[in-house]
């Protein structure tokens, strides 16, 4: 996905590329402490367990770990805590009724700033099986291997 202007990525899910199979994605802000927000300027951030779910008509992010901001006192933030997720209405029912009906988990696969704010991009994500991971890594490793076979004709 390009860079777009103003936007400056904190952490990037590539576990769940290789996880899952992504489909549809969504962009939700994120609501904060101060002291997270400081310890994410850092680029401090864990997404490795992280996954959103809806409780009573509200999206949250759960298992998203930012870490305890060094320079805070005893008013610091929970780095476990689950965070709320700012989504139109609409978008929280789309992604309820995914998750109940077809069986999606939602996870996230970027958070980043976006204009001084923090944003993360939900995806709609159905697990992938172990020969789809063997497929995707023998796809991505002959990729490679012409890439290279390219680059010595080329010189």
């Amino acid at each position: 996905m390009a860079k777009q202007s103003g936007e400056k990525l904190i952490v990037d899910n590539r576990r769940a590329r290789h996880d899952y199979h992504l489909s549809d994605r969504v962009e939700a802000g994120v609501v904060l402490t101060g002291t997270e927000v400081k310890s994410l300027r850092g680029g401090e951030a864990t997404m490795r367990q992280a996954y959103a779910e809806v409780r009573d008509g509200e999206a949250w992010l759960v298992g998203l770990h930012v870490p305890e901001y060094t320079e805070g006192n005893r008013a610091n933030h929970d780095p476990d805590r689950p965070r709320k997720l700012l989504l139109h209405r609409k978008e929280i029912e789309r992604l309820a009724s995914s998750v109940a009906e077809k069986g999606f988990t939602v996870v996230p696969t970027r958070l980043y700033f976006r204009n001084g704010r923090v944003k993360v991009e939900l995806a709609l994500a159905r697990g992938k099986e172990l020969r789809d991971k063997r497929r995707d890594i023998a796809a991505r490793d002959a990729r490679r291997q012409i890439e290279r076979e390219l680059k010595s004709l080329r010189r």
